[in-house]
This record gives structure tokens, sequence and C-alpha cells, in this order.
């Protein structure tokens, strides 16, 4: 049976910016009793190498989860996925399952692409000098780009409204914006149009950035009035976050009305009543 509790289907290794081997990753997941474990790796943005995995380390990525896989049958379910971003030049095929994401803006004045979730000097640059200091416009061009990934109808949606990273105490715009607003149930429409599946993402509270998951409570609420669908992740960049706040998550689910989660095991999606 579907158990959230022992599946974790987003997580990374250092491989692109985890902390942890894989082989370090899928013996903690055995130990903890995961029954289910999914690598997402980032995949390969030229213009922003920082964090992905270059070529070869993709495929050695594939060739190392291949081997775990045997290593772990019977006792974990290895899965081969891949965090795909709308500027990727890596192909989405070839995986057992894909994550779509958007982390970048384009200034247009500048030419340059900035990553938006980690450095905040990068956002306010990115807000000055390509968006006329308008902050509500890079959020809206931010949402613009989730629209484009849900077009692509991933296996599951990413972090929908990640560009409130940086935001936890209002310090680049407003989420209770009218315009911030609108710009979010944009891009949540264009998931559902999509049947997209939504993750409820713990990464950014387990990383001490936000005290909310992504989404956010509000935003979740609006996506069970469309009727959509959500999977619990932990965007795990290390052993000790595979299920960080699933429960929580799990409560922030049950309280914006829903009455069911996905879970990905080793035979695919699978629905499980809270």
């Amino acid at each position: 049976m579907a158990d959230y509790k022992k599946s974790s289907v987003h997580c990374h290794s250092t491989m692109c910016d985890g902390k942890n081997t894989l082989q370090d990753m899928a013996s903690a997941a055995c130990a903890q009793g995961l029954t289910t474990l999914g690598f997402t790796g980032h995949s390969y943005t030229q213009r922003d190498r920082e964090y992905c995995m270059s070529p070869s380390r993709t495929a050695q990525y594939k060739a190392t989860i291949a081997k775990l896989k045997t290593e772990y049958k019977g006792k974990v379910d290895i899965l081969c996925g891949i965090e795909w971003d709308i500027l990727s030049e890596d192909k989405r095929t070839g995986y057992d399952y894909w994550i779509g994401s958007a982390h970048h803006l384009y200034g247009k004045n500048t030419g340059k692409y900035y990553e938006i979730d980690f450095r905040p000097q990068d956002l306010w640059d990115c807000i000055n000098d390509d968006f006329d200091a308008d902050p509500l416009a890079a959020v809206e061009a931010y949402f613009a780009e989730v629209e484009k990934v849900a077009a692509l109808k991933p296996d599951i949606l990413a972090h929908i409204d990640l560009i409130k990273k940086l935001n936890a105490n209002g310090e680049f715009f407003d989420e209770e914006s009218p315009r911030y607003k609108a710009a979010a149930l944009k891009a949540l429409q264009a998931a559902k149009d999509n049947d997209c599946l939504l993750e409820v993402n713990t990464g950014g509270v387990y990383r001490g950035y936000r005290k909310d998951f992504y989404p956010g409570a509000w935003l979740l609420g609006e996506w069970q009035k469309m009727g959509g669908k959500v999977i619990i992740t932990s965007d795990s960049h290390d052993i000790n976050s595979l299920t960080f706040g699933f429960d929580e998550a799990a409560a922030a689910i049950k309280a914006a009305g829903f009455t069911s989660v996905q879970v990905l095991t080793g035979n695919g999606f699978e629905t499980q009543e809270l």
C-alpha cells in the first residue's frame, strides 16, 4: 500500500548541488525505512553550470543509479529521475520520470540569466537592472516561466512559487498583492490545463528560508478548488532531509481540503487517502 512517509522522490546528490553521494542517499533511505527513493539531479543548463550536472556527469549519474537499482532490489525501489529546468539543453527522455522547474529569469536589458533562488543580490540586480525596479514585474515573468514548464506536461511540477524563497520577510515584494496573486493563479491554471501533479515541497523550510511550504497555504487552497492533485516531496539535498516535514505537509494538504495525496512507488503513481 502506498505510504507518503516512505517515498522520497525529489532528491539531489553530490552529482549536482547535494551534500551526499548517490550511494550515501540510498543507504540512508534504506536505513530510514523508505520503500522508494527517486533521484532527480539538476539537468544540464549551459547558462548556469554552477549547480547542475554536466553531460559527462549525467552519464555517470545514470550508470551509478543503475547499479544501485540492482543493489537495493527487494529493499528500496530506486528511481532514476531528473529535475529538468526550462533552460536546460538536456533531454527529458530516458528517465523513470521527470520533474519540471524554473529557477532563472532572463534580463532583457543586460542579456543576463539570473538565478532567483540563491543570492539575494542577484535577485535585486535582476529587478533593478532588468525589470525597471518593479519587483512584481519580475514575479510575473517568473510565473510565466512556470507556465512554460507546465505546458510540457512534467510528471511532477516543482516548487511552483519558488520566486518567494528569498522573500520570507517581504524584502522584495508583497505576496498579498493582487498582481502577485494574479500571476500565481495564471501559472496554477496552466498547471491544471496540463493535468500537472503539483509537489508540496518542504525544502525551503528545512533549509531555513521559509516557514511555509511551496506552494503556500493560499495557493494550495486554490489548487484544491481546481481539483488538482498533490505529492509530498522534500527537495532533499542531504541524508537528513529525505522525509523532512512530511507529516506537517500532509496536515497542510488536509487543511486545504484535500482527501488524498499521490505517492510515487516502483509501480508508478498511486493514491493514498489521508
